[in-house]
Formats: C-alpha cells, sequence, structure tokens
C-alpha cells in the first residue's frame, strides 16, 4: 500500500492532479456566498473546490467538498473497496487490541502488520507557526460559514473535537457543529449519545478540548465515522490510513493531529450551557426546539501559514454528507457481517440522510429472523439511531429501490409485517419526533415468509422463465436487436 496522504494540502494536490479540484478566485464571503456555491457543486456532483480569495479574511483560502464522490474517496484511502478497511478493524478486533494509547501495546504489535497503524508522537507541527492568544479574540479571524440565512450565527461545520474520556482514558475526534458566540467562546453541539458528550459528563469540573480543521482526508474522515466504543480514535485513524498518525501535544497535554492546519485549544465547564441553533441541518429543516449545549472557552489558535479552512455544507440531500455516509456505510459493512452472520448487504439511501431508512438483506434460516436483525441492529452502535429498518431476502438488490418497492409491496402484510418501537432512542435532529432523540421506530420485514409465519401456507412460487426457451428467444432477440442490452 502506498504512503498515505500527507495533510490537507497534499490532499488538494493530489486532486488537482486527479482534475478534482476547481479553484475559484473571485471574492466570495463564508457568510452564505461560499456555502450557496458549495452546494450548486455539490448537486451538479462537481468537484472539490478552492476558494482563494476569502471576502473579509485576507490571508485564507477555504476547500470544500473534499469527498465529492466515492470511487475519488477510495483512491485517496489507497484501496480497491472501502470494505478492506472494514476488514482491518474486524482483524483487530478478533486479536483483542488495545483500547487507549497507553493499552496493551505489545498484543497489537503481535497482529504483525496492524502495528504500523499505531499512533507515534511528533516534536514539530507547523500549525504552531502562528499562535493567536484568545486576548485578541480568534474566533472572529477564522472564516466559518453562515450556511443558512436563519441560521443563529457562524459555525465550524468540519471540527474535528478532540476529547480524552477521563473514566477510560481514551481519545475521540468527533464531527460535531460549532456554533460561535464572540471571539473567545463557542458553544459545541454533542448529542447525549456522542462519545464527547461522554467525556464531558464523564468531567469533575473543566474537559480540555481541542478543535481540529483541515487534516489528511483519512483522519478528517475519522471524526465522521462511529468507531465502537471504546476504541482510540486515534487508533481507528491508523487503520484506515494504513498508517499511524502523528500526533503534537499541546500545552492542555491533549493530543492532536500535527498535520492539522488550524487547531484550537480550549476547554468546556461542567454545567455551562448556552443556547444553540437554529441551524439547517442534514434533514433539510432548521433545528427545532433550540436547546442548550457546553460553552467553550478558547485558550489559544494556532494555524499554518497561508491557512486553509475546511468547511462543508447539509441541507436537503444529497449533498457531501452522502458521500461520506455512503463510505461509513461500506467501511462498517464488514463489521456488520461479523456481529451478524446473515447479513447479505445494507443500504443506506441518501435521501433517507443516513439516520432516517437503511435497507438490510438477510439470508433467512428461521420464523422471525427479519425481526431479530431488526432489534439487534437497533440495539449496537450508531444503527441504534436508525428510523425505519427494511429487511429483504438475499436475492433482493438492496441498492435497486425500484427492487425493494417491489419486495415491501408483493411481501408486507401490514399487521403481521410491521413492527412499531414506542418511546426510544432515535437521532436528536430527526424533525419528526416528538421531542429531540426521543421517539419511535419503524421496522419493516419486506423478507418472503415461511410457512410458520404464514399461517402454515407455503409461500407461492416466483415467475421464472423455462430454461429452455429462455436460450432460444435470447438468440432469437439479438438478431433483431443487436445493439440492445
Amino acid at each position: 500500500m502506498a504512503d498515505p496522504l500527507k495533510d490537507l494540502r497534499t490532499y488538494l494536490e493530489w486532486l488537482q492532479e486527479k482534475d478534482s479540484l476547481v479553484t475559484i478566485t473571485d471574492p466570495l464571503s463564508p457568510i452564505l456566498e461560499i456555502p450557496a456555491f458549495l452546494r450548486k457543486v455539490m448537486y451538479s456532483k462537481g468537484p472539490a473546490v478552492l476558494f482563494e480569495n476569502v471576502k473579509g479574511y485576507p490571508g485564507w483560502r477555504i476547500a470544500g467538498n473534499l469527498y465529492p464522490n466515492l470511487n475519488l474517496f477510495k483512491q485517496a484511502l489507497g484501496v480497491d473497496k472501502l470494505e478492506e478497511i472494514g476488514l482491518r478493524l474486524v482483524g483487530m478486533a478478533l486479536r483483542s487490541p488495545p483500547t487507549s494509547l497507553r493499552g496493551k501495546i505489545k498484543g497489537l504489535l503481535e497482529a504483525g502488520s496492524l502495528a504500523k497503524t499505531l499512533p507515534s508522537k511528533s516534536r514539530r507541527a507547523t500549525f504552531t507557526d502562528n499562535i493567536i492568544e484568545a486576548e485578541r479574540n480568534p474566533l472572529e479571524k477564522i472564516p466559518a460559514f453562515k450556511t443558512w440565512p436563519l441560521d443563529g450565527g457562524r459555525y465550524l461545520t468540519f471540527p474535528l473535537v478532540v476529547t480524552k474520556d477521563p473514566v477510560d482514558d481514551v481519545y475521540n475526534i468527533g464531527v460535531y457543529r460549532v456554533m460561535i458566540l464572540d471571539g473567545r467562546r463557542a458553544v459545541i453541539h454533542w448529542q447525549i449519545h456522542k462519545r464527547g458528550a461522554k467525556a464531558y459528563f464523564d468531567a469533575e469540573e473543566k474537559l480540555p478540548v481541542a478543535i481540529v480543521v483541515g487534516s489528511d482526508p483519512a483522519t478528517m474522515f475519522t471524526g465522521v465515522a462511529p468507531a465502537p466504543h471504546p476504541l482510540d480514535k486515534y487508533l481507528f485513524a491508523g487503520l484506515v490510513r494504513g498508517r499511524g498518525i502523528e500526533l503534537y501535544e499541546l500545552p492542555s497535554g491533549l493530543l492532536v493531529p500535527a498535520n492539522a492546519e488550524i487547531v484550537i485549544e480550549g476547554y468546556v465547564k461542567k454545567g455551562e450551557l448556552a443556547e444553540e441553533g437554529p441551524f439547517g441541518d442534514h434533514w433539510g429543516y432548521y433545528d427545532r426546539p433550540i436547546e442548550k449545549y457546553p460553552v467553550f472557552h478558547v485558550e489559544h489558535v494556532y494555524h499554518r501559514d497561508n491557512p486553509i479552512y475546511y468547511g462543508s455544507v447539509v441541507g436537503m440531500p444529497p449533498l457531501e454528507d452522502a458521500i461520506i455516509g455512503k463510505a461509513i456505510e461500506r467501511i462498517f459493512l464488514p463489521i456488520m457481517k461479523t456481529l451478524l452472520p446473515e447479513i447479505v448487504d445494507v443500504n443506506f439511501p441518501e435521501y433517507g440522510v443516513f439516520q432516517g431508512m437503511m435497507i438490510v438483506s438477510i439470508r433467512k434460516r428461521y420464523p422471525g429472523h427479519a425481526k431479530k436483525v431488526m432489534n439487534a441492529l437497533w440495539g449496537v452502535g450508531q444503527t441504534s439511531l436508525t428510523k425505519i429498518i427494511i429487511v429483504v431476502d438475499e436475492d433482493i438488490d438492496v441498492h435497486n429501490i425500484d427492487q425493494v418497492i417491489w419486495a415491501v409491496s408483493s411481501h408486507v402484510n401490514p399487521s403481521r409485517d410491521v413492527l412499531v418501537i414506542h418511546d426510544t432512542q432515535t437521532d436528536a435532529l430527526d424533525p419528526a419526533m416528538t421531542a429531540p432523540g426521543y421517539g419511535s421506530k419503524l421496522g419493516i420485514d419486506a423478507t418472503r415468509k415461511l410457512p410458520e409465519e404464514n399461517n402454515g401456507r407455503p409461500w407461492p412460487l416466483q415467475v421464472e422463465e423455462d430454461p429452455g426457451i429462455a436460450d432460444k428467444i435470447d438468440v432469437l432477440y439479438r438478431k433483431y436487436f443487436p445493439t440492445s442490452g
């Protein structure tokens, strides 16, 4: 495997070589204008974009749409199939790896090729070339986006929020939106089920936090990926990259990626909350109601010379987050198959905004098998937030929505095959729920029913062509329609 891309700048150069980067020299503002331009590019399935003339922020550049399609994403990570990355994680799990940076390193070293995925410490980080103290209101100097007209303020939209859990002593990198209050304070929107929120609740009084903007493509993706707790996210980043990441220690003691463009060092205090929002999110709506989240206090901001800010945008799908969601789907499929060997394939449809809907095909063996799979998926990891799960037989292509609609229409008796779970955990941003993070779930068993599930009756035979007649007709068809499929 080739060496991973070094940092954000190397990634942009790589995209340029692939003719997948457009440079914009016209002056545009990060307030509404650049987000609107990026949405236009994303809806048209366009390339990555680099804005070199950021209105109001001389010396800064902005990168966007860094994950324009799955093919480029695979190439950037150096794999033929994204499932290869999931298999690395499965292989490590079967070897009982350490979960923390100070864990049982020997166990991971014995895993052979996995040893190279361990993180290492660096004495030097280029982002320390420029340091802005809190007294200079550094958040005002960062070209954070106002994405939609009614947003409550400017937001860091793809921040890698770094925390170390006070109890488990493991690092987390989470992409949680951050609303800027003023030059020294912001609000971190980590939902209650997120690992950042756990670290916050486990802290005694004050929790050190670092916000990283811009890194290599694999490490940035790691911030979004739902790595199972308590696996250290820096270890997971090494698995995604195929090589361990270099980390730099800040004065607070937190380790951050040494290849970062921007690092914002600070802390949150227990019990200090502020209203956050509204924000136009990936469901295509402004959040409601406005809730309170922890206040982040800035101590220092570090950045490279001629810094590049990375901002993503969300809204009505499909935008850049749809590509990221598909990458998560493919990478975590081997893990789901390990937990549930009956799973054949899964699809999180891009218009299902990832948490809204999941389609899963299974090798069905016994009555109630589909409902068993639904409940198992609702009981683990990120799929615990999925609102609607549709289960189909293995011969149904989960990525062919027409086949799925046929299966739902022809295999479902609603009184028998629909499962509703009341009063349970849901995605806190789902606008349809009764309260943020609390509502119901829907399961649809669209598999063919066994006699035990169908009042003792066998399922009807599906129509099929006579093999001999089909071969004869194929030959004749090609004679009269030589250019047809």
